[in-house]
């Protein structure tokens, strides 16, 4: 498969789960895929070996998403390397849940700083690279609680519903550049994080999903791939639920 032969992804927070499986949906559609993480560990190395088994560049970097200036380093360094970047996936995230008489401050920075601020880090650093090209897809990894709330999850589900902001408005300033920027909300995904819940508590997701199963990373993918591609052209400041139907 070719749709994105010739293109260079950028993948945060990719060394496993769904952004794993869209570094790797990437790499079979022809693209060199580079990805970020805390570490580039064993796990990550892995994953770098596995893109690199499709027949294309990959490449892991270690870097703080949440920090601005090693988001605007790790840019630099991959454009010097690759060339360009026609993809942006913002996809490093991570969950502190907890009633909001409970939250502590540092619960939600933390939240809002990983999951948010990281997506305006590597957007800022994108941007110049993408005007200069007339051309690029940004896409945000949201949530369907950043649309519908949740319980628990009050940090999360407002980085989320930022992320949504965030990808039209950057749709509507850089559109006539060429740049599309839309959002994925995954719905309940079946990901080490949520592998470890019991058989009845998955059983009890199941009954409130018209399609009546958890969805995959490679579901994620498939729809971050259909975004990356020139299938999707006309597509831009968008949000598309890939959710079984769950907030339907």
């Amino acid at each position: 498969m070719t749709l994105l032969k010739g293109k260079v992804a950028l993948v945060t927070g990719a060394a496993r789960g769904i952004g794993k499986a869209i570094a790797l949906k990437f790499a079979s559609e022809g693209a060199d895929v580079v990805f970020t993480d805390l570490v580039i560990d064993e796990t990550g190395l892995a994953t770098q070996k596995e893109i690199e088994n499709f027949g294309v560049k990959g490449k892991g970097y270690a870097s703080n998403a949440a920090n601005f200036e090693e988001a605007h380093k790790v840019v630099g360094e991959i454009v010097k390397e690759f060339g360009r970047i026609d993809i942006l996936v913002n996809n490093a995230g991570i969950t502190r849940d907890g009633l909001m008489m409970r939250m502590t401050e540092q619960q939600w920075d933390s939240v809002i700083q990983v999951n948010l601020k990281s997506a305006f880090n590597f957007i800022h650093a994108v941007t110049p690279v993408m005007m200069k090209q007339k051309g690029g897809s940004i896409i945000n990894m949201a949530s369907v609680v950043g649309v519908s709330g949740n319980a628990g999850q009050a940090n999360y589900a407002a980085s989320k519903a930022g992320m949504i902001g965030l990808a039209k408005s950057i749709a509507k300033e850089l559109g006539s550049r060429g740049i599309r920027a839309n959002a994925i909300a995954p719905g309940f995904i079946i990901t080490d994080m949520t592998a470890g819940l019991s058989e009845d508590v998955k059983a009890e997701w199941a009954k409130q999903i018209p399609l009546r199963r958890g969805g995959t990373p490679e579901d994620v993918a498939n729809v971050a791939t259909f975004l990356a591609s020139d299938l999707s052209s006309y597509v831009t400041g968008q949000t598309i639920h890939c959710c079984g139907g769950m907030n339907t």
